[in-house]
């Protein structure tokens, strides 16, 4: 009877579970359950959502602040960073004696175009002053001035004109600037002072000129104000954006609006009457970037912090500076608390929110899906074409230069490696830079392929790729450049060197005979290599600034500590080639003959024997310049640590010589030189020892820079 009674319990539990199970599948169980359960799901949705909104939101607005912070600190940074080649060319007129008509029409044209910069000087030790000014409405005004008096000046239609002379009381031997680089003796920055005459707040780099007994000759100054820097902060990118450069201690050194104190006291944030700014710079500043949440009366702001920090033109700048950016919180966050508001009213209609979603979602999944088809047929498609018209099959990378690429590939047909150098993509994308980088490009292959010389490296074809890079393909060499030489092996024995040099020549006299001149001779653009079974063999490469010489009347050794009155060398910014290894008239961007290619060979040949560079670069590029122009040549047997003929010393010593007339007539007469010079039995380079050498010089092995090969083809068409 027990029995019985169990089973009909079980059979009963089953029946229930049956009723249940009919009742969820019913008309009436699905109009209930369905929308419960499509409500409970949206619900969990609505709350994941809002959470994940909120936090995609936070980081978007801090993204964008943080770049708006970054793109403002790389302007400021870039504007403080002109002080540099500035004082390198304010150095050139630190003389006295030259007339005011020369020197402040070029102080005019250094300051055009110049955003950021407000003033640049020349104060000399008896108290004689000598500047260009930004004044109101962007005009450009010149001055010279003496304990006493003043004289102002303005260019027009390039001709300097006298606007007043009148009584001042100027001395620049008093200001906190001349004195503060004639006591340190090197390039300084100042802390943030207020400026004379204006009593604006701003910050100068000072750099003293000294002559050969190291008496004070002059103080060079470029000058950062408020008003000139304000220029970068005044329209952010962002809605409703403010942004300002404070120092650490509250003083404003730029501002969307910087107002006029009218007194001498320094600008700072109560000045602004911004309660924003006021609230952000009461908050303690940080080594990092951060950010910040600020409650003011006139509402919410968010707020990004960033240090600029670092060496500005080659000297550490003082203080710290910070660069913020603060925009209301309704700017960047507004949007998302409307989207909650949206969220919530529409949670009463959550199956029909639910099923939308599930229409938008399968839609958006239906065309991602066709995308993706899409793409794997172009793909597929690409790979075709490229394996059907492709000639070259990029390897690996082999370098990367100035402007192009340098890549190891093979011939699909031929199966011969070969080089290829190639425009760099990140170049080709700047729309201002691609047409000029384009014609030097040309032009170096157009270069190479007219030159025939042995020893300079032979082009092999010429074209434009299917996506309009420019490419050429050359011979493969094996072999190392002559900067890895002393870098792996180091200095090299005398021998070696005066082959390698007469070698160089050959080269550079067939250019020279074609009116052509290299400009950028150097280490690396020198390789040793071996082709068949000979060894040492040196190939010059890299033609890429090459210029048509246009030889003038011949400068002397005096004539390089000016700046020549011609149109072409007043542009010193754009003077081409590699600090270390350019000749003085390189440098002063005056026009050259075959002779400024013979003093970089030299420079070259220093750094063969010696492993170091003629003049030190650890004072940095200005310094390295002044050098070269100035500076008297060092011992080069002294740095050599190995045996050095009197004939090879004598012979560098002649390349490296300021004036051209002492330098060798041409590449011919330099290689004449040099073979003419005896070298002991005991100190001989042998061709037994140059193979003994290659016999035991192991090159590093290549690395592919490809994920794949098929994909990176060059499809060449007619150049």
């Amino acid at each position: 009877m027990a029995s019985v009674r169990t089973r009909a319990t079980g059979g009963g539990t089953q029946r229930g579970g049956f009723r249940v199970a009919r009742a969820l599948a019913s008309p009436i169980g699905v109009v209930i359950t369905l929308p419960l359960l499509v409500a409970a799901v949206g619900i969990g949705i609505l709350l994941v959502g809002r959470d994940a909104t909120r936090g995609a939101a936070d980081a978007m607005a801090r993204h964008q602040l943080a770049e708006q912070a970054a793109s403002v600190r790389a302007d400021v940074a870039f504007a403080l960073d002109q002080a540099e080649p500035l004082l390198v060319r304010l150095a050139a007129l630190a003389d006295r004696a030259r007339p005011v008509e020369d020197v402040l029409p070029r102080l005019h044209d250094l300051l055009v175009g110049r955003a950021g910069v407000a003033f640049v000087s020349i104060s000399f030790a008896d108290g004689t002053f000598r500047g260009a000014a930004l004044a109101d409405g962007g005009k450009l005004e010149l001055q010279e001035s003496a304990p006493g008096s003043r004289t102002r000046y303005v260019v027009d239609h390039g001709a300097l004109n006298i606007v007043a002379r009148e009584a001042a009381d100027y001395d620049p031997r008093t200001r906190g600037f001349y004195t503060l680089a004639a006591r340190s003796g090197k390039r300084v920055w100042t802390e943030p002072y207020t400026f004379f005459r204006t009593h604006e707040t701003g910050i100068t780099c000072a750099e003293p000129v000294f002559d050969a007994s190291h008496q004070l000759v002059a103080v060079l100054t470029v000058d950062f104000h408020v008003r000139a820097l304000s220029s970068y902060v005044a329209r952010p990118a962002l809605d409703e954006a403010r942004s300002i450069v404070f120092a650490k201690d509250g003083i404003v050194l730029a501002a969307p609006t910087a107002p006029e104190l009218g007194e001498d006291r320094l600008l700072r944030a109560g000045d602004l009457h911004d309660p924003a700014l006021e609230a952000l710079l009461a908050q303690p500043a940080a080594d990092s970037l951060w950010f910040a949440e600020l409650a003011t009366r006139d509402g919410e702001y968010l707020a990004s912090v960033a240090p600029i920090g670092g060496a500005r033109a080659g000297v550490a700048v003082p203080l710290d500076w910070y660069v913020a950016t603060v925009v209301p919180a309704r700017t960047l966050l507004g949007p998302t608390h409307r989207l909650e508001r949206s969220a919530i009213v529409a949670s009463g209609g959550a199956l029909a929110i639910a099923i939308a979603l599930a229409l938008v979602l399968a839609w958006n999944l239906v065309r991602m899906r066709k995308q993706v088809a899409t793409s794997r047929e172009e793909a597929r498609t690409a790979q075709r074409r490229a394996r059907e018209l492709g000639s070259y099959r990029l390897v690996g990378k082999l370098g990367t230069g100035g402007m192009g690429e340098v890549w190891r590939a093979e011939h699909r047909l031929l199966a011969r490696s070969v080089a290829i150098k190639l425009i760099r993509p990140e170049v080709m994308d700047d729309p201002e830079a691609v047409e000029e980088v384009r014609e030097r490009f040309r032009r170096e292959a157009q270069t190479l392929a007219s030159m025939k010389s042995r020893h300079t490296i032979a082009l092999f074809d010429y074209g434009v790729a299917e996506d309009g890079v420019f490419f050429y393909v050359m011979e493969l060499l094996d072999g190392l450049d002559l900067e890895s030489l002393v870098l792996r092996y180091g200095p090299q024995p005398a021998a070696r060197v005066i082959g390698m040099l007469v070698q160089a020549c050959a080269s550079l006299a067939e250019a020279h005979d074609a009116g052509l001149l290299h400009r950028d001779i150097k280490p690396p653009n020198l390789v040793l290599c071996r082709a068949a079974d000979e060894v040492d063999v040196v190939k010059l490469l890299d033609f890429g600034i090459v210029q048509t010489a246009n030889v003038p009347e011949r400068p002397s050794a005096s004539q390089l500590g000016e700046l020549p009155d011609t149109p072409r060398l007043t542009r010193l910014g754009a003077t081409l080639g590699t600090p270390g290894f350019m000749a003085p008239e390189q440098i002063l961007g005056m026009q050259l003959d075959g002779r400024a290619d013979l003093y970089a060979l030299g420079c070259v040949a220093w750094w063969l024997l010696t492993g170091k560079e003629v003049f030190a670069r650890d004072a940095g590029e200005a310094r390295l310049s002044r050098a070269h122009i100035y500076d008297e040549l060092p011992s080069l047997r002294a740095a050599a640590p190995g045996w050095i003929p009197d004939e090879l010393e004598a012979a560098i010593a002649s390349c490296l010589a300021k004036d051209l007339d002492d330098r060798p007539a041409d590449a011919r007469a330099l290689a004449a030189r040099l073979r003419a010079i005896a070298i002991p039995p005991e100190h001989e380079w042998s061709e037994r020892r140059a193979v003994s050498w290659w016999r035991d010089y192991k090159p590093p092995a290549p690395v592919p820079d490809l994920p794949s090969a098929e994909v990176q083809v060059i499809v060449p068409r007619s150049a």
